[in-house]
């Protein structure tokens, strides 16, 4: 294959720079984005150029030009391209620690994500017993999710509560009863890192949650697992405990620092 030329490279090199004043110029006061003027301007180009290579970014999806404004900003796919990255990463870090939390455990695992209001798994490792539900690449409403308290610490208790009764039948009992819950279990990882809860979609499993934390203290995942050999309580809180940790040297490997927000102290994995 040959190499792409210097002319090419120069063009790409442009391009970049185009983009990178995007990215980096943004405030408060310029969310419409920036006018071909302000570009050239702060790259020291003719605005002719910027604007052919704009046009041709936009194509591109890679910019995308307000039709009242005029104004340019970053696009939908450089945006999923960046999530898809992120995502992938994730996994990858993930994967040991995963890996190491099952063995721990003796339970299926899981790798948790938030989008909108659903939870999507983005994988499970299973545990070393023959039987297991599969999850992985399936989302389902954040609210009925062992790792949905995790994945929702961060949010006050009245976004939780405006988005719990939106999703609870009204006027039953028992949905003021699964808020009060939910708030607690919420609370819960707020203190000690980890949730536990009866798993809303499988009889007999409970689910142990924990929050991974990515390098700006911001809740990017959730590592959870499903418990069903022998579920008392002193089991669960201690596989939450296992759990919390596991969530913790993933943060840290995400670039969090280790004394970062929401770390809580380092405690031992003890195998059972």
């Amino acid at each position: 294959m040959s190499e792409k030329s210097p002319l090419s490279s120069a063009g790409l090199r442009r391009d970049m720079d185009i983009l990178e004043v995007l990215a980096g110029n943004g405030d408060d006061r310029d969310v419409d984005g920036f006018g071909v003027n302000w570009i050239a301007q702060r790259l020291g180009r003719e605005k002719s150029q910027v604007s052919r290579a704009l046009r041709g970014l936009e194509a591109e999806g890679m910019v995308e030009r307000d039709p009242l404004t005029k104004r340019y900003r970053l696009g939908w796919r450089l945006f999923a391209l960046a999530a898809r990255t992120q995502q992938s990463r994730l996994v990858q870090l993930a994967v040991p620690f995963l890996r190491r939390l099952a063995t721990v455990c003796d339970e299926d695992t899981h790798l948790c994500v938030q989008r909108g209001d659903m939870a999507l798994t983005l994988m499970t490792l299973p545990s070393s017993r023959a039987f297991h539900r599969i999850w992985e690449g399936i989302s389902i409403p954040v609210i009925m999710a062992a790792a949905g308290r995790s994945l929702l610490a961060d949010w006050d208790d009245a976004q939780i509560r405006e988005s719990l009764r939106a999703a609870l039948p009204a006027g039953l009992g028992s949905a003021v009863d699964d808020e009060k819950q939910w708030l607690a279990d919420v609370a819960h990882v707020r203190s000690f890192g980890y949730a536990v809860t009866a798993f809303e979609l499988d009889d007999g499993v409970f689910g142990v949650s924990a929050p991974v934390r990515d390098h700006r203290g911001v809740i990017a995942a959730a590592v959870s697992v499903s418990v069903t050999r022998a579920p008392n309580e002193a089991r669960l809180h201690e596989v939450g405990g296992i759990a919390a940790e596991t969530a913790r040297q993933l943060s840290v490997a995400l670039g969090l620092p280790p004394g970062g927000r929401g770390v809580l102290s380092a405690m031992p994995l003890r195998v059972r």
